[in-house]
Parts: structure tokens; sequence; C-alpha cells
């Protein structure tokens, strides 16, 4: 497998625990519940980890757009479906807007490592 592959599957796995870490910190109530508060901290410091290990391979300012972008993409879905919040149509505006920032920078940038 390439070190390109390798680096988006850290990504991939970074993003995904700062979204579920994210959820965490939700259900942490201020830090006032212990399970979560250490279920989000351990998650964070994975995303973290995997992302120190993707920047060795990817750009840090595209893997950084990609980990922010999805990230907020996926934890608006998060707070859509599991904690029943709404988006009104300028987030939703916003949100298409990121999702195709991260679609133009993956198709066109020559920036992007492929």
């Amino acid at each position: 497998m390439s070190p390109t592959t390798i680096a988006y599957g850290y990504l991939a796995i970074a993003i995904i625990c700062e979204v579920i870490g994210t959820t965490f910190l939700a259900k942490s109530e201020q830090f006032t519940r212990l399970v979560p508060t250490l279920i989000m901290g351990v998650l964070y410091a994975i995303s973290f980890y995997l992302l120190t290990q993707t920047i060795k391979t990817i750009p840090l300012g595209i893997a950084y757009a990609l980990w922010a972008g999805l990230g907020i993409v996926l934890t608006s879905l998060v707070g859509l479906v599991f904690f029943k919040q709404t988006l009104d149509t300028a987030a939703v505006v916003g949100i298409a807007m990121i999702v195709g920032g991260v679609v133009v920078m993956n198709l066109l940038s020559n920036s992007v490592g492929h």
C-alpha cells in the first residue's frame, strides 16, 4: 500500500475519532460526567496523533482543511440526527460550501497528493 493511501486512511480515522470525540464532548455536560469526558479525551488524543502521522505525507494545509472541513460536516450531521438540532438555510448553504471546497481541493488542486 502506498504511503499516500496510508496517510489518507490515518486522516479518515482521525476525522472519525474527532467527530465521535466531539459527540462525547456534548455528552460530558461541561466535563461534569467522568466517563464521557474520558472517552472524549482519548478520542481527541487519537485524532491528533493520527493527524500528525498524516502530515508526514500530506501537506499540513491540505490535511487540516480536510480534517476540519469534513469534521464540521459530519459533526453537523451528528447534531442533526442524534441531538435533534436544526440547521437553517444559511447553515445548510455554508456546509454545502465546505463540501464544495473539499471536492474542488481534491479534484483540482495539485497540492493534494494522490
